[in-house]
């Protein structure tokens, strides 16, 4: 099996990270300090998961939004809802490309040695695949409801079902991590 990774030898701060777990090791419940190289494995195969279940979704979405153009009732739309049906099958595209790009990088860095800088754009890639993915649906549900639902009705809708994404997708693991570093310092004093 080719691996993209580093040499597990730590570096001057991941000994710093280990020995601070050390010295929390003794205590009840503690866990050992995971080594460079299975922390640098976990995070890409816990990346791998986060992908195929992204990559599904998004893929299935774009192409529903392909098939739209060539609906009866699609040219019957006016020039607004047309620009909006653009914009979805652009963001749908980006997506797509960000979403995927993964699979890539890896495929052209495979056996470099590059485990870890993998890691990281995949992780960024996946970040901004998450965004286009959110402004995606957030244009697809504004192109359906201004198409069913009278007045701005439809955009308050989507303002909320916006909000909701931000606030799952992004505020709520911000908020849980920064939980967690206070606890962490806790535990240091």
């Amino acid at each position: 099996m080719t691996m993209t990774e580093r040499p597990a030898g730590p570096t001057e701060k991941e000994s710093a990270c280990c020995a601070r777990h050390d010295e929390h090791a003794g205590r009840p419940g503690a866990e050992p300090p995971e080594p460079a190289r299975e922390r640098i494995n976990r995070r890409w195969n816990e990346l791998l998961q986060e992908t195929r279940v992204t990559q599904t979704g998004v893929q299935i979405l774009f192409g529903f939004l392909l098939s739209v153009a060539f609906t009866p009732l699609f040219r019957e739309l006016e020039t607004p809802d047309k620009v909006i049906y653009v914009m979805t099958v652009v963001f749908g595209a980006a997506a797509t490309g960000s979403l995927i790009a993964p699979v890539s990088i890896h495929r052209f860095l495979s056996g470099q040695r590059m485990k870890d800088e993998v890691v990281k754009a995949a992780r960024r890639l996946m970040v901004c695949g998450m965004v286009l993915l959110a402004l995606t649906i957030g244009c697809t549900l504004l192109l359906i409801l201004r198409f069913v639902v009278p007045g701005v009705l439809a955009e308050v809708l989507v303002a909320g079902v916006m909000l909701w994404f931000g606030l799952c997708w992004y505020v709520l693991p911000l908020r849980l991590r920064r939980r967690a570093a206070r606890r962490a310092q806790r535990e240091e004093a």
